[in-house]
């Protein structure tokens, strides 16, 4: 999601900085930083903690991306502020380099559950079937476009529109 970003807006990801690839740019005219953390996912808190206080990003301009199973394969869910990261380490991680503070924003892309009694390890470092490929291909191309209008737009009724539609996208009547 992040490389999608950096093209589309033309932000080079060109700096490593705590632990992490950074670009700096604007989205239109609003400036901003993409930050991929380098380290395992489960450290990611890290970077992210690290960059918020180094640039002094305050917690409601911070928009976490990640992978969750909960939601199904290529299903988006932009939420204003989250919980307790339930089981991802990575957000986590993130919680606690933020000081225990929970309420960022965040952008969660549906991988789905693993199938039967699969191992959850081995679910999650499998490829993705060439129809899950596209349906992660197509929510990331959605993302990239929802990550544009929260940034210009803020949460707004869109955001909530987008939401519901995403919910029911692969549901057929």
């Amino acid at each position: 999601m992040i490389d999608k970003i950096s093209k589309r807006e033309g932000i080079v990801l060109n700096t490593i900085q705590s632990k992490a690839l950074i670009g700096i740019g604007s989205i239109s005219e609003v400036p901003v930083l993409l930050a991929k953390p380098q380290a395992y996912m489960s450290y990611s808190g890290e970077s992210v903690g690290t960059l918020a206080a180094y640039y002094g990003v305050p917690l409601r301009h911070i928009l976490l991306v990640y992978d969750e199973m909960s939601l199904a394969n290529g299903v988006l869910k932009l939420q204003p502020r989250g919980g307790q990261g339930g089981h991802h380490n990575g957000v986590k991680s993130v919680i606690t380099h933020l000081n225990e503070r929970r309420q960022f924003p965040r952008l969660c892309i549906g991988i789905g559950n693993p199938p039967g009694k699969m191992d959850m390890k081995a679910f999650l470092l499998q490829k993705f079937s060439p129809t899950e490929r596209k349906q992660i291909d197509a929510a990331v191309e959605e993302g990239a476009e929802a990550v544009r209008s929260l940034v210009l737009n803020g949460f707004s009724d869109r955001i909530t529109r987008f939401n519901l539609a995403q919910k029911y996208k692969y549901h057929r009547v």
